[in-house]
């Protein structure tokens, strides 16, 4: 189960200033005297802070993720439906959710207000910020943080399928989702009621984003021409049943609209969208080059929707980073499908950089 500690007040880049703020999140192991053995873990869109459910085989001793060795805090993000303030809480300067008043958050408010959780359970240092998709743009943007000294907060950085910023790319496929959800008629400019949500949309956006989920291999593999079939027979004996990947995506789409809200979809796609460590810094190149920390940077080969050639540039220009690559058919999603090589590629770098700090 999830805890919840409550900032008081928290103001966004964009101005807004909201009261009373919840953050939910899960903590595995215990925090050192010295408050110095944190580890940060970051959920990918639509996930929750219960990061032993959708990364089991990395959380474990000796795994990339060692509760007798570190205080491993996963924390849900601003904007989603899982316990952190969004849409769906309750404003309390109203006594009703925030539905369409909630403000925009970018991701370097996402870190801003997780900033807070870390000082109040007593986090001085970091031994590792990790996460794939959303949860490597968090990465990328706690390198920016400092302690009360001026050094970084973070030690090493491990951004997962994922680039330095979002590319238009990427952003035309969240677009194009959240149009999805703009045509439903019971969108209503995002102001439904909790009673008649807007399901048909929110269940076409996420066809949209499991297809750049896979890869056409991964695809091809899975499901091939077959037809859904009953008992090896085509669905009610016709030729007409539909194909094995629609009833997937038709899945998928169902799936997420009985544990997600449309209204948190569009702020969380939105928030991805504003991702960009360059963004008031500098140049692009420039910026990367300050990141400074240990970085293990993981691409997919099969990833169409963060292709490797974002991560290649990301290694390129981070001055102490380390490039692997997950090799896998799955496309995207291979970082929570192929959990056993990608553990086995955190747990080799971090013996690696642990072996070489005792050495000096």
């Amino acid at each position: 189960m999830s805890s919840i500690y409550i900032q008081p007040d928290f103001t966004t880049e964009g101005g807004a200033t909201l009261h009373d703020v919840p953050i939910a999140y899960r903590t595995w192991g215990h925090l050192n005297a010295a408050g110095t053995n944190a580890v940060l873990v970051g959920h990918a869109l639509t996930g929750d802070a219960d990061l032993g459910a959708w990364w089991q085989d990395l959380i474990g001793p000796g795994q990339a993720l060692d509760p007798e060795q570190d205080f491993v805090i996963c924390a849900n993000v601003p904007g989603s439906p899982y316990g952190s303030v969004s849409p769906v809480t309750t404003n309390p300067s109203t006594g009703a959710p925030y539905g369409a008043d909630f403000p925009a958050f970018t991701i370097r408010d996402t870190v801003a207000l997780h900033r807070h959780l870390l000082d109040a359970l007593g986090v001085r240092r970091v031994r590792c910020a990790i996460g794939g998709s959303m949860g490597g743009m968090q990465v990328l943007e706690w390198a920016f943080e400092r302690t009360d000294a001026g050094a970084p907060l973070v030690e090493r950085l491990v951004p997962i399928a994922v680039g330095g910023r979002h590319t238009p790319w990427q952003i035309g496929w969240s677009e194009a989702q959240r149009q999805a959800i703009y045509a439903d008629s019971k969108w209503r400019s995002g102001a439904y009621p909790p009673e008649d949500p807007p399901t048909d949309g929110l269940a076409a956006a996420r066809t949209m984003a499991m297809v750049s989920y896979r890869s056409h291999t991964s695809f091809q593999r899975r499901f091939g021409r077959q037809r859904q079939s009953e008992n090896g027979m085509p669905k009610n004996g016709t030729a007409d049943a539909p194909f094995a990947v629609q009833s997937y995506l038709r899945y998928h789409g169902q799936k997420l609209v009985d544990r997600f809200d449309a209204r948190c979809y569009v702020q969380l796609t939105q928030q991805m969208d504003t991702h960009d460590v360059s963004r008031n810094r500098g140049a692009y190149p420039d910026v990367l080059q300050q990141i400074e920390q240990p970085a293990l940077v993981v691409g997919i080969d099969s990833d169409v929707l963060y292709p490797l050639a974002e991560q290649d540039e990301l290694a390129a220009h981070l001055p102490n980073a380390d490039l692997q690559v997950l090799a896998s058919p799955h496309g995207h999603d291979a970082f929570l499908i192929e959990q056993e090589a990608l553990n086995a590629l955190i747990v080799q770098w971090k013996n690696a950089h642990v072996a070489s700090a005792t050495a000096r």
